[in-house]
């Protein structure tokens, strides 16, 4: 395949919404390309001792004849055009500039940090924030969130690999990060789309005025947008041995699904023995933060307020309401445990005060088991069955989805579009027309959060589900 794997997908309401998230937040994008295919005419290096590597910044890869290229090329075995892409498509580049900007000036402010710009807080993912010994002469700050944000300090193995016979794994013990590793990759994505205990966004940031955290592999890669092959290729035109997955998109998701459960169960253990406890960026936030109505349009008094006492915010647990469907897919005995942990730790969170030894305790049990499935999910095959059946399955939970709250909505929505576009890249429907247009109208209900309604939502996701069979 020499063209982008997304140059052909539809533009969904998908992009609108998350092109919006991506620029605001400070976030950390994959690659899979791994070492360039210029091929010089000398021999690789045989040299066993190699200097700390230190960061360069964006520019090492910005000549033409390396990933600079204004269009991408089919002659090569990756496009080289990614710096290109970078720069002027993925907002990841002006990352550190969203810091400069009224708002972000603001949040500063408000946090009494000073400017953003200079804050540690906010470097930490809207630039890429290294100690000063670790800078090369050329590097820059305010470059953002660039290449070596994912790929790693590149002083070690920029030049050799360009040289030929140089392979990734070469470039992997020099320093680079292996990014073709999809669980590797969406590590890295998270670090900053959800947070480790060196960064993260928490309620006082929320209050200020910095935006929610979500993610979804397969979607952000397209918004981003991808700048790699797919598949990976050994030469020009020749897909690498193994690589050839017609079904990566599903694969994505699902890893991405996986991995971001795991993060989320760390991220609630050790916030449960944080210095602020409860915190309230782990709940539904627009369970409070929504528009007001009379009592008689409520849906929410409507419903009323299953499993935990009036008044009592609810957790967050967008992050397993639709991987919870796949999971069942992949292993039924380990997802059968998740759902009774998963259940159990709703309940200690949805408190005014969680007890924190029990919400850590239950968290961290739950962690084994979403990283059992993770083991799982990487070594599934996928095919048309298997996405059909997902596809299915998650529009028939119309209902139970919905009814967790705008970011389980959110995560549905994203689902379905990632597997619809990957069964269409591979088996169009006769009516795709139609259930694209059933999709999209998924993520116009998302677009006022604070007036989301689950049963309106729910009878479009039903919608979906009948045009799918």
């Amino acid at each position: 395949m020499n063209k982008r794997p997304d140059a052909a997908r539809p533009l969904t309401f998908r992009f609108i919404l998350l092109a919006a998230a991506v620029s605001a937040l400070a976030s950390i994008a994959p690659s899979a390309h791994g070492d360039s295919s210029r091929a010089a005419a000398r021999p690789a290096s045989t040299a066993t001792t190699i200097e700390p590597s230190k960061y360069v910044g964006p520019g090492g890869c910005a000549a033409t004849s390396c990933h600079g290229s204004v269009k991408p090329r089919a002659d090569t075995r990756i496009f080289q055009n990614e710096y290109s892409i970078w720069v002027v498509q993925d907002k990841h580049s002006r990352a550190y500039m969203a810091l400069t900007s009224p708002i972000g000036e603001r949040i500063g402010r408000i946090l009494g940090i000073g400017k953003s710009e200079e804050s540690p807080k906010c470097l930490a993912c809207h630039a890429l924030d290294v100690p000063p010994e670790a800078r090369a002469k050329t590097f820059d700050l305010s470059d953002g969130v660039s290449c070596e944000s994912c790929h790693g300090p590149a002083s070690a193995w920029l030049g050799p690999h360009t040289t030929r016979g140089w392979t990734h794994a070469q470039s992997v013990a020099a320093g680079m990060y292996d990014t073709r590793d999809l669980v590797s990759r969406t590590e890295k994505c998270l670090s900053c789309h959800l947070g480790t205990q060196d960064k993260f966004v928490d309620h006082e940031m929320l209050a200020a005025g910095h935006p929610d955290l979500y993610f979804e592999l397969d979607s952000f890669s397209a918004v981003m947008p991808r700048h790699w092959k797919i598949p990976r290729e050994s030469a020009p035109g020749v897909p690498e041995a193994g690589a050839d997955d017609p079904w990566f998109g599903v694969r994505d998701w699902a890893t991405g699904q996986a991995v971001q459960l795991r993060a989320a169960l760390d991220r609630v253990a050790w916030r449960a023995h944080g210095a602020n406890w409860p915190e309230f960026s782990e709940l539904q936030c627009f369970a409070c933060h929504h528009d007001l109505t009379p009592p008689e349009q409520s849906w929410r008094q409507e419903r009323g307020y299953p499993g935990r006492r009036p008044g009592d915010p609810p957790w967050n647990a967008s992050r397993y309401a639709v991987f919870a469907i796949l999971a069942h897919e992949i292993d039924g005995a380990t997802a059968t445990q998740l759902d009774a942990q998963m259940t159990q730790l709703a309940k200690q969170m949805s408190v005014l005060n969680p007890d924190r030894d029990a919400v850590a305790s239950t968290a961290a049990a739950a962690r084994q088991l979403a990283d059992r499935l993770i083991a799982r999910i990487q070594a599934q095959p996928y095919d048309r069955a298997m996405t059909a059946r997902l596809l299915l399955e998650i529009s028939g939970h119309a209902g139970e989805i919905s009814g967790q709250g705008e970011r389980a909505a959110e995560q549905a929505a994203m689902a379905l579009d990632s597997l619809f576009i990957a069964s269409s890249r591979n088996a169009p429907p006769a009516n795709a027309a139609e259930i694209r247009a059933a999709i999209n109208g998924l993520f116009q209900l998302l677009e006022n959060p604070s007036t989301y309604d689950p049963n309106t939502f729910a009878a479009q996701m039903t919608k979906v589900n009948a045009l799918l069979r």
